[in-house]
């Protein structure tokens, strides 16, 4: 039986998969991948660990601190992008709670960020991420081409390079890839848009934290420290860093009860067929 034997039967418009870790040489790049790797596509809330990176450049530059004030009174850069900000989930929200308090997935907050983050360099968001991830990294299809939330096009190639690169960074140290990974602001519950409530809702900068827990989208195999974001338009990206193993995935349906039920088994099996 094939890995990608379920993944291949998936009613869906649009199909691309691939599997990134460690070769016999011991590089990082990509092991295996099914269907169409080359299109760009909207890749929805995913965007958010792109522009997180970005962050994590900017930060490294000096051009910014997850602690500098950002956002509502008391809220910080890390505040806004571990979603903990206080504001609401829909772009141009107000705040609805104290900073630092609840977990409450914004969109607003990436909003801000972004702007934030051209004030701070005079470069706007969509320049500054390509000037500093795609470009390096050589995602030539990947482009932001609406909100720092989710206005991000990508192909299943491209995030393949991009997972390579969150496996084993070369664009900031490892380090500062530690800390975007780290759960922030720890204990505090909240929803999972479209999947369920977590208590504790974990998450770092810019990327979910809730993965091998019973009911997750991302199956029950991978391990805690894994992490990554799926996207409304149907797609996911997750790093299990304790495995040096990743996976994209791309496939033009919108997220819901078909994604719930297909996808937990399909990361499963890519870490039973590639997990070391």
């Amino acid at each position: 039986m094939s890995v990608w034997d379920q993944a291949a039967g998936w009613d869906v418009p649009q199909l691309g998969v691939a599997v990134v870790g460690q070769g016999a040489a011991g590089d990082v790049g990509r092991l295996d991948h099914l269907g169409d790797t080359d299109s760009a596509v909207p890749v929805a809330s995913v965007t958010k660990v792109l522009v997180a990176y970005a962050v994590m450049v900017a930060l490294e530059e000096e051009a910014l601190d997850l602690d500098e004030p950002a956002g509502p009174p008391g809220a910080t850069v890390r505040h806004l992008l571990a979603h903990t900000a206080g504001y609401g989930f829909e772009s141009g929200s107000a705040v609805i709670a104290a900073p630092g308090t609840r977990r409450i997935y914004s969109n607003q907050g990436f909003e801000v960020l972004a702007a934030h983050l051209e004030a701070r360099t005079g470069i706007a968001m969509p320049t500054y991420l390509h000037e500093a991830v795609l470009a390096p990294l050589g995602m030539n299809v990947t482009q932001l081409a609406g909100s720092p939330a989710a206005g991000a096009f990508s192909s299943v190639s491209d995030l393949a390079v991009f997972a390579a690169e969150l496996v084993s960074p070369s664009l900031v140290a490892p380090q500062t890839l530690a800390e975007m990974t780290r759960v922030q602001f720890p204990g505090l519950p909240g929803v999972l848009p479209g999947h369920g409530r977590y208590d504790p809702l974990d998450w770092g900068l810019g990327v979910e934290h809730n993965f091998g827990r019973p009911g997750h989208w991302g199956g029950t195999l991978l391990s805690a420290d894994t992490f990554g974001h799926f996207g409304a338009s149907g797609t996911f990206l997750w790093i299990d860093p304790t495995r040096a193993l990743a996976c994209a995935c791309v496939t033009g349906r919108d997220f819901g009860v078909w994604a719930r039920e297909a996808w937990p088994s399909l990361c499963d099996d890519v870490v039973r067929h590639f997990g070391r």
